[in-house]
């Protein structure tokens, strides 16, 4: 027979911290379950930026906060379940045009070039001042 060692091992309590990727959650006991689960399929399914968007908000030097990132995707997954797939997201400093259906940011461009702008192929308009 073989010789076998058993080594056991120091059992350690487990602590479970709570979750604390969205403070708004947390935060908020008023909100509604479509709500809460809008916000962590945001969480889940992040907008991504497609190459063509981030090279343009480079170029047209526009920065978008991590918050209004945040508040961007809610709006989106809240459009995308009302049947929307390319929205024009329009915030104080950009006008973002967002494919709902894949949760990619197209293009992006200061409010003031898309003042003069004609937009196309776009069902849907979230606005975010």
């Amino acid at each position: 027979m073989k010789n076998h060692m058993i080594h056991k091992l120091p059992v350690q309590p487990i602590t479970i911290q709570p979750n604390t990727r969205s403070s708004k959650t947390a935060k908020s006991s008023n909100q509604t379950f479509s709500q809460l689960l809008d916000q962590a399929v945001a969480l889940e399914n992040p907008l991504t930026i497609s190459k063509h968007a981030e090279m343009r908000m480079g170029q047209r030097k526009i920065s978008i906060e991590p918050q209004v990132w945040e508040q961007i995707g809610l709006k989106v997954n809240e459009a995308k379940q009302k049947g929307v797939k390319d929205s024009l997201v329009l915030l104080k400093n950009a006008a973002l045009i967002v494919s709902a259906k894949n949760n990619t940011v197209v293009t992006v461009m200061d409010r003031q070039e898309a003042g003069s702008q004609i937009f196309t192929n776009i069902d849907g308009t979230i606005l975010l001042d």
